[in-house]
């Protein structure tokens, strides 16, 4: 999962897609990038890190212009290595740079086109410069010196004729404008803003509305799956639908973790979607357990917060915030790397021992991936003194791999894949499980927005909505982005230098 913004303005851009990607951080913690163009040069700053460890006075100053592009990265297909931070540029044609949230799933029949039809050599394992590449493929065949709007949406429909998958993307051409494009079944989140100044109208791109919000743009809309929404260097405004047929499935694991509570994605607020994931958890424990002896409820700080507030309140139990959250820990779940992830907990977290001693505790959390970080907070809770320590998953369990950008690649490190509720819970130590059920977790996101029919659930029923995804697809998955291929391409490849540039375009 990563965050991706854009912005055209009327004055310099650079401090606003900074501020936008610290806003989006934690959408990825592995690498940051900020590309701008301005008369007739292109900027690129990108590298690993978080945003301020990536940019300092110096780049800021060197990015310069009134148009660009951001993107912060963590690693699903490849590697931590920066050579695959974005974003990604090619100079023929035009001069394009491209910033990219999502998963190709053809990835390899992409890179054996592009090399056969265009000699175009793809230089990492990125599926990002795939895309980038495909995209400048369709405007070379314009065969044109200067294009426009109609020529880039005819280039976006060859996009999405080839491309299959779920992505939502930024493109900046130089001197030209930014395009912005989401998969045809709405599966990564993209949305558009403006605001008026006493210079013109600006547009952003971003991720979230909440970096639209945080940067004073006024929300217009969620880009449609399968349309291209293009603003000029002159800041005039083109959409086009490239995908008549389009779908809305959005990834229903942005309402679950991914995205942050004060966003609203595709017309559903995010905070009131856990709220209902926390009243339906309510409901199935006063079904099931209705002689419960749940002392207090704990969430599992921060994601699903939201959710244990509206269970406790439903129960009428008591509330409490057991665990203190060091804040410069990045996100466990998408760390790269299983070591990684089971070192950061316990400095991640730490247990308030007057919330647990002698207490039934309901532990509430989000998901449950892989199981390791549920496992360690369990016996945190039970050093701290609670008698019985339940667990509660505001998601069910995520027995599938995840194939359009969330780092779930291989079956066999997710806890819940081939096992029942039962195993899981016996594996994580608890005295007692309980998981959404699927019917409720997707009643809890469409409440906001009837007019979805169907969201991408695919990691917890094995259905794909794309309908390209083989065992031959998953298995090749697995072998080459588990976190023993990362691990194994990270010890090879070593660190690479960052990547700053400057050119005449």
């Amino acid at each position: 999962m990563c965050g991706i913004i854009g912005i055209v303005a009327k004055s310099a851009v650079n401090q606003a897609i900074y501020d936008g990607l610290t806003v989006l951080q934690h959408r990825g913690q592995d690498a940051a990038g900020i590309a701008t163009y301005r008369k007739g040069k292109l900027k690129l700053r990108k590298s690993n890190g978080l945003v301020d460890q990536v940019f300092h006075t110096r780049h800021m100053l060197n990015l310069q212009g009134e148009m660009g592009i951001g993107h912060v990265r963590y690693p699903t297909a490849g590697c931590s290595s920066s050579a695959e931070a974005q974003p990604f540029y090619v100079n023929s044609p035009y001069g394009i740079s491209l910033a990219h949230n999502g998963n190709l799933t053809n990835i390899k029949e992409l890179k054996r086109e592009l090399f056969r039809s265009g000699l175009r050599h793809i230089n990492t394992e990125s599926d990002s410069e795939v895309l980038l590449n495909v995209f400048a493929d369709e405007l070379q065949q314009m065969g044109k010196f200067r294009i426009n709007s109609d020529d880039i949406f005819t280039a976006m429909k060859g996009v999405y004729q080839r491309c299959r998958g779920g992505y939502a993307a930024v493109a900046m051409i130089n001197g030209v404008g930014i395009v912005g494009f989401r998969d045809p079944n709405g599966i990564r989140p993209i949305v558009f803003g403006k605001r008026e100044t006493n210079k013109g109208t600006e547009y952003i791109f971003a991720s979230e509305s909440v970096a639209i919000d945080s940067l004073d743009f006024e929300l217009i809309r969620d880009v449609r799956p399968g349309e291209a929404v293009f603003i000029d260097k002159k800041g005039n405004i083109f959409t086009c639908q490239c995908v008549p047929e389009a779908k809305q499935n959005p990834c229903i694991f942005e309402y679950v973790y991914f995205a942050r509570p004060d966003s609203i994605i595709d017309d559903i607020s995010v905070v009131k979607s856990r709220m209902r994931m926390g009243e339906f958890l309510a409901r199935k424990i006063q079904r099931d357990w209705p002689d419960h002896d749940i002392d207090v409820i704990i969430p599992i700080p921060d994601t699903s917060r939201t959710a244990a507030m509206e269970m406790a309140h439903e129960l009428d139990v008591k509330y409490r915030e057991g665990f203190i959250k060091n804040r410069y820990i990045p996100r466990t779940f998408i760390m790269p790397g299983q070591s990684k992830r089971k070192k950061s907990v316990r400095q991640k977290l730490n247990a308030i021992d007057l919330e647990f001693k002698d207490k039934n505790v309901m532990l509430v959390d989000d998901s449950i991936v892989r199981g390791t970080t549920s496992g360690q907070i369990i016996q945190m809770a039970r050093e701290a003194g609670a008698k019985k320590v339940y667990f509660a998953s505001a998601a069910p369990p995520v027995r599938y791999q995840n194939v359009y950008g969330i780092d779930m690649p291989a079956a066999e490190e997710l806890i819940a894949h081939n096992r029942t509720e039962q195993e899981v819970c016996d594996l994580i130590g608890a005295d007692r499980m309980i998981y959404q059920e699927l019917d409720d977790l997707i009643e809890s996101a469409r409440i906001g927005n009837p007019e979805i029919a169907e969201f991408d659930v695919s990691c917890f029923t094995g259905k794909y909505v794309t309908g390209d995804i083989s065992q031959g697809y998953l298995n090749n998955l697995e072998k080459s982005r588990s976190d023993k291929a990362k691990q194994k391409r990270n010890s090879d490849e070593g660190d690479d230098p960052s990547d700053e540039i400057s050119m005449t375009a």
